[in-house]
């Protein structure tokens, strides 16, 4: 079993080559032809309503489906890690 300065010795070097071999993200590039598409186009109208509907609908109603004695009667199981 290795001894704990060893252990922060290789956890500093996982460290830096994680750091040194990281590349920046970058943001993807604009294509008119593909902004354009008429699906893309009603996504962008849609989607909002979704993320609406998320929050003041879907959300709540599972927080109250996850209560007793609710739970029971839809089945509902605990998030398990």
């Amino acid at each position: 079993m290795p001894r704990k300065p060893a252990r922060r010795a290789l956890a500093l070097v996982t460290a830096i080559a994680a750091l040194a071999l990281a590349v920046p993200a970058q943001a993807d590039r604009y294509d008119p032809q593909k902004a354009g598409h008429p699906m893309r186009i009603l996504a962008y109208i849609v989607h909002p309503v979704g993320v609406m509907l998320d929050m003041l609908n879907f959300r709540p109603a599972h927080w109250l489906g996850s209560k007793e004695p609710l739970a029971t009667i839809f089945g509902h199981e605990p998030y398990k890690n």
